[in-house]
């Protein structure tokens, strides 16, 4: 379809959570000197503008990135991912929020290298714009499962992949399993980073127990609330579901999530960090 615009919902409670996790397992892989690969699936623009009309329209970002960049109480893990915010920013103005692939690249050293892809006909270009002449990353205007399965496994044998769809489709839920399946076969060892949204909550248990039926091990599942579930459409949570992730992530995020929960949605609000399946 390809009616998604990121730009209405940059920097809202879902782009928090998806990057901080993002975040901490770049860092996690910084933790040895050998190279790795940042692959991002679905890429969008690269950066946001919160100033502009689709921003304002919506507002998202002001109950989500709004709410927690300055606070001086956060936890240390988030230092890289709120210094990657702050690198976009002139002082006290919140104007720029960097969608995943420039979270990523900020965070990247100068033996990493980054793979991007976007099928969106105006974002696209914008994400060119972004990273043009930058020779650690290399862009493509295709289908990010299908460039996926092209590029696995990477020369580094180190990595994380970030798989985050619109999930404008019905199929695109059993998409994800589908992708899964087919790049484990190639990439065992990989790490493996799918956001989704809880807009039916039925969606995601698809995923969770599509997930599992492949007989994969160490699947965690993150997740922050800002409603309960509810019949009606709406996006009342979202999530990360995390293939091998790095053995610190369960601790730091069991940390993270009710301090982020006690600043967005304080009262309405829920988290948890739980096990799909363990190692």
């Amino acid at each position: 379809m390809l009616s998604y615009r990121h730009s209405f919902h940059a920097g809202n409670h879902a782009d928090v959570v998806k990057h901080i996790v993002q975040s901490l397992i770049i860092e996690s892989l910084k933790q040895k000197d050998k190279a790795f690969v940042y692959h991002d699936t679905h890429s969008g623009a690269g950066r946001y503008d919160l100033s502009d009309d689709h921003a304002e329209k919506t507002g998202e970002y002001k109950q989500g990135i709004g709410q927690i960049w300055q606070c001086d109480d956060a936890p240390d893990a988030l230092a890289p991912y709120l210094d990657a915010i702050r690198s976009l920013n002139d002082g006290d103005e919140l104007r720029y929020y960097p969608g995943s692939p420039k979270v990523g690249r900020t965070l990247l050293r100068d033996q990493d290298r980054a793979m991007f892809t976007e099928l969106h006909p105006t974002d696209f270009p914008l994400l060119l714009q972004e990273f043009r002449g930058d020779r650690q990353v290399k862009m493509f205007k295709e289908d990010g499962y299908a460039r996926l399965k092209a590029s696995l496994p990477p020369k580094e044998r180190r990595g994380v992949v970030l798989i985050d769809p619109p999930y404008e489709l019905k199929h695109e839920y059993q998409d994800v399993v589908d992708a899964i399946g087919e790049s484990i076969e190639r990439w065992a060892t990989g790490t493996y980073a799918i956001w989704y949204p809880v807009v039916y909550r039925k969606n995601i248990d698809l995923i969770t127990r599509g997930l599992e039926k492949l007989g994969i091990r160490k699947i965690l599942q993150i997740e922050l609330g800002v409603a309960p579930d509810s019949e009606e459409r709406g996006m009342t949570a979202s999530g990360m579901i995390v293939i091998n992730p790095p053995w610190m992530l369960e601790a730091q995020m069991k940390e993270i999530l009710p301090w982020l929960q006690s600043k967005i949605a304080p009262t309405t609000g829920h988290h948890l960090v739980e096990w799909v399946v363990p190692e």
